[in-house]
């Protein structure tokens, strides 16, 4: 039994899911032994003592052994056949793998994954053994042309040449399988990109660059990926019009249904217009630093760079080329959904397998990943979150213990169906060579500062934001610079001024965030409930600031509790609105349970029983603390 507890724990650490969150920010020089991770001691140091085996929390555990089944039963319940309102939904239902028992697949964006997942495994085990295949027909072909010793600066090289090569074709055949004809509108997108970051004026690279790219959303949205059949229309004379069944017509309908297996390649280039911005921005900030190689200045081990590093430093020059361009963006493991990765990144990887991969690391990555799958398939057979909420219910028939159970699961769900494909085409790197970010650190169910919840979800998009965004426009202090740029001097602000300029920046990444899902007005209010709700927990750090609390932890903490209880609250309205119920289903859910006294008595027990869970969230990060990790999230 033992044994099983440590297997469990091995596969939930997290070195398994990321080594980022457990190795040091700053690569060794090369010329010197790894010394003791002094940032690790010293957050180790700053950490409060146990309270696992204290009389309060064993409190908490009795709140977690009885309430947490409670919840599944109430919300399971409500899922039940003999509910009053099962027929209104029963029809969104498919037949389930598991006896007895129907499926809730009716949420479209992860039915579109879980439907293709065999197909998916087979891409999986067959693209990394084609990648295998070709390096060793490549270096056979080169056996007595070169010398069998290679400095590990010329292998590295040739690495990257036979990577990047087999990634431009092997891309070029994927999104022609994927998208059929419309491969070509993408490759004409790509090209105008590329040409924009090599032949615009250098001043004016980022300007172009941003508005050509948030133009592409708006249109690729607005014309539904340009169809050949309503251009064609738009284009041609009446005279034309009149014969229905004009050649043209007819060439443009066949164009159309030539679009291979996902014909709305629409939907997914926003994750590439991202590497298109990452690109440019990339190339021009290269031009930013000295001639020297930073490589080299800093006496660093090339093959070791830490994951900050690799971001940082610009790849050589000679890597921004058309063909490294397109490996890039269409990089097939990473291509649909992410996670994102930068250009320099991408290139260092591809020149040096990172030393974070390992077979037994990725193992377990694969195994926690079948586990999550698994969970996921058991709360679709079990709760029917997601088809209640389509079927657009008389909330009044559900007590207000399923009302917010039914709530508090579909943001559950919600969370669930954006990890696993994300987790899945993460897995599918990891096979290949490359080491993406985590996109998810923490379980929903582990946040309570608004902050910290949006560096944890999505983080590879978040850190995408960070670099090429919010320090771009001030963010992080120093006023507006490139990433990694030493922060210019400015004049001093006041604490008010540096707030109020946090706040901005995080309205308008917010209002890009927002219009990068969807261009629609339920993202964009979501966008702005989530600046909003940030407000109490800036005001809250402003009036209550830690340094004043410091002879009296347990009080601060206990308030601390208290309004991050608010915080979660607010958190998942916000989410309700924008990717679950929308702005009139969150009002007629909370009628429904505001509209007695019994579902205000209920609402008063979910805030005590939210304090419970944040204070075990205060210590699972106190205790990561003790161990020498600070996620921040």
């Amino acid at each position: 039994m033992p044994s099983i507890f440590a297997w469990l724990r091995r596969i939930y650490s997290l070195d398994t899911l990321d080594t980022r969150f457990t190795s040091t920010a700053i690569t060794p020089r090369a010329d010197t032994r790894p010394t003791s991770n002094a940032r690790a001691n010293a957050i180790a140091q700053g950490a409060s003592p146990s309270l696992w085996r204290t009389p309060e929390f064993f409190v908490y555990y009795l709140f977690f052994i009885t309430l947490v089944p409670l919840m599944f039963k109430t919300v399971i319940d409500a899922s039940k056949e003999s509910h009053p309102i099962y027929s209104s939904y029963s029809h969104l239902l498919s037949s389930g793998w598991i006896p007895g028992r129907q499926v809730d697949n009716s949420d479209a964006q992860y039915a579109s994954f879980r439907d293709n997942i065999p197909a998916l495994l087979l891409l999986l085990l067959l693209h990394p053994v084609a990648r295998r295949v070709y390096q060793s027909l490549i270096n056979r072909s080169k056996v007595g042309t070169k010398p069998s010793s290679q400095s590990v600066v010329s292998a590295a090289d040739a690495q990257l040449d036979q990577r990047m090569r087999f990634d431009f074709w092997f891309g070029l055949v994927f999104i022609t399988a994927l998208h059929g004809v419309s491969a070509l509108k993408i490759l004409l997108i790509l090209y105008i990109n590329f040409r924009i970051g090599k032949d615009v004026p250098r001043p004016y690279v980022p300007a172009v660059t941003w508005i050509f790219n948030l133009g592409i959303l708006f249109a690729n949205e607005l014309s539904g990926g340009y169809q050949f059949e309503p251009i064609t229309k738009a284009i041609s004379s009446r005279s034309e019009l009149e014969n229905d069944t004009s050649a043209l017509q007819w060439v443009a309908q066949t164009l159309d249904g030539l679009g291979g297996l996902m014909p709305r390649w629409e939907v997914m280039f926003k994750i590439t217009v991202l590497r298109l911005i990452s690109f440019n921005m990339d190339n021009y900030w290269s031009v930013d630093y000295p001639a020297a190689s930073p490589i080299e200045k800093k006496q660093l081990d090339p093959a070791s760079l830490s994951d900050r590093e690799r971001v940082k430093i610009p790849a050589e020059p000679a890597a921004f080329t058309f063909r490294n361009f397109i490996a890039y963006v269409l990089y097939s493991p990473l291509y649909l959904a992410g996670p994102i990765i930068t250009f320099n990144d991408y290139v260092s990887q591809q020149r040096y397998t990172p030393t974070s991969l390992s077979r037994s690391r990725t193992t377990m990555y694969a195994i926690r990943f079948g586990l999550t799958l698994l969970c996921m398939e058991l709360i679709l057979h079990y709760i029917y979150a997601v088809a209640i909420s389509k079927s657009n219910p008389d909330w009044s028939v559900f007590t207000p213990g399923q009302l917010s159970m039914l709530a508090f699961f579909n943001l559950h769900i919600i969370w669930l169906k954006l990890l696993i494909p994300w987790r899945f085409f993460r897995l599918w790197a990891l096979v290949d060579g490359i080491d993406p970010p985590e996109n998810m650190v923490r379980c929903m169910s582990n946040n309570y500062s608004a902050f910290a919840f949006w560096r944890g979800w999505h983080r590879s998009y978040n850190r995408w934001i960070v670099r090429y965004i919010y320090i771009p426009l001030g963010g992080g202090g120093g006023g507006r610079r490139a990433p990694g740029a030493p922060r210019p001097a400015s004049p001093p602000q006041t604490k008010v001024m540096g707030k109020f300029l946090q706040i901005r920046n995080f309205l308008l990444v917010f209002t890009f965030v927002a219009l990068w899902h969807d261009i629609n007005l339920r993202l964009l209010m979501w966008g702005w409930l989530v600046t909003l709700f940030v407000l109490p927990e800036v005001l809250g750090g402003m009036l209550f600031p830690a340094h004043r609390w410091r002879s009296r932890p347990t009080t601060y903490r206990v308030l601390c509790g208290i309004g991050s209880v608010g915080n979660v609250l607010m958190m998942m309205i916000a989410n309700l609105v924008g990717f679950a119920l929308g702005l009139d289903g969150l009002k007629d859910l909370l009628a429904s349970l505001t509209g007695s006294y019994s579902g205000l008595a209920y609402l008063v027990s979910c805030c005590v029983v939210l304090f419970v869970g944040v204070q075990v969230m205060f210590e699972v990060r106190e205790d990561e603390l003790r161990a020498g990790i600070d996620l921040k999230c």
